[in-house]
């Protein structure tokens, strides 16, 4: 694989960022254009240790302070983003400072909703480190965190300045967590682009062993995908929220089995559901479908939800951010390369989809 450097502009007019993909770019001088002086660099126990001291290296000639969080989904709390605005704070960091999010996608929310607050805005860079973040959260500008009742509920769009995106991240990656992104890459294919969903079926073989220039071409076709998405709808007010396929599933199996299933596992398990509703409906062929689950299942991803009762899975899908008037609104996959979002209160019909994509030994096939 060719050393060379992908970018991507997300075009949001006055704020459009670039997106830079390639191989070894930690080591790149500099690693972002016009930083500020004042950098306070977030990551956590796990990734710190592996790539903090190249990036602070980087940054040598900034004043930098590092804050860590634990590994997790559970560090996504408002006790860690007060625990980071204390930092800040406590160092006298200014209004012309920037927040630089190296890990993955609880780092980057986290990091991204202290930017969005801190002195009501300063700056904000990316360097995801999984594959999920890669290809999804470090694009776009969401940030969160989480509340004991449910996923992202506090949060805001906040744009990043720019995204690094080095591959060699990911060689550190495990495969739970790699095969997590891999759901999120599928998912682009399944509600944008066909021809990139036939080619994630003649390539799965090499992405499941890593291989560089087909993990490249699908973090690029990925970004470039949700670039497309987030320029013509940033706030979520339409097209945007087809990037949610199988995610109001998901957050409910992620709510409910919290410690068990990672986010990539449950939109995976929430794809197959949306994806046999829309079949139980005959509005997705048996094709289709079978493509859809077949193709998550080569990937290492669970393709049935865990069981539990409707009326737990109807709680948990009512606090999705979709919800409008008291209706949840589902993406649904109509063919591969298409979708749609459509306000369905049958919880009968959803039910069934439910019960019938759901397994009571369901989990990941990696443990």
């Amino acid at each position: 694989m060719q050393n060379t450097t992908q970018q991507i502009i997300v075009g949001l007019d006055e704020r459009s960022y670039p997106i830079d993909i390639g191989a070894g770019l930690l080591a790149r001088t500099p690693l972002f254009e016009h930083l500020p002086q004042q950098i306070l660099l977030l990551s956590n126990t796990v990734v710190d240790p592996l790539y903090g001291d190249q990036v602070r290296a980087q940054l040598r000639h900034h004043t930098v302070v590092t804050h860590l969080i634990e590994d997790g989904e559970i560090a996504k709390s408002f006790a860690n983003y007060a625990a980071v605005m204390d930092t800040l704070i406590r160092h006298n960091f200014n209004r012309d400072c920037a927040i630089i999010a190296l890990g993955g996608g609880v780092v980057g929310d986290l990091a991204g909703f202290v930017a969005a607050t801190y002195q009501r805005g300063v700056g904000f860079y990316q360097i995801p480190t999984t594959l999920l973040a890669q290809v999804d959260s470090s694009v776009g500008g969401k940030t969160a965190i989480n509340h004991p009742g449910g996923k992202n509920l506090i949060g805001a769009f906040y744009q990043p300045q720019a995204v690094l995106i080095d591959t060699h991240c990911l060689s550190t990656l495990n495969d739970r967590d790699y095969a997590c992104g891999l759901a999120e890459v599928v998912k682009y294919g399944i509600i944008a682009d066909a021809d990139f969903f036939a080619w994630l079926e003649a390539h799965q073989r090499e992405l499941n062993q890593r291989d560089a220039a087909a993990l490249t071409y699908a973090i690029q076709r990925s970004c470039e995908i949700k670039a497309d998405v987030v320029a013509a709808d940033e706030r979520e007010q339409s097209v945007r929220a087809l990037l949610n396929l199988g995610h109001t599933f998901g957050h409910a199996i992620e709510a409910a089995h919290f410690e068990n299933w990672k986010h990539g596992e449950a939109v995976a398990a929430g794809t197959v559901i949306a994806a046999y509703f829309m079949h139980q409906q005959n509005r997705l062929s048996s094709h289709d479908f079978t493509r859809i689950e077949t193709l998550l299942r080569q990937l290492n991803l669970p393709v049935r939800a865990p069981e539990m009762p409707l009326e737990r899975w109807q709680t948990f899908m009512q606090r999705d951010k979709k919800v409008q008037a008291g209706v949840v609104r589902l993406v649904l996959p109509t063919a591969i390369g298409k979708a749609c979002l459509e306000p369905w209160s049958d919880w009968q019909a959803i039910g069934k989809a439910i019960a019938a994509m759901s397994h009571s030994d369901a989990r990941s096939p990696l443990l």
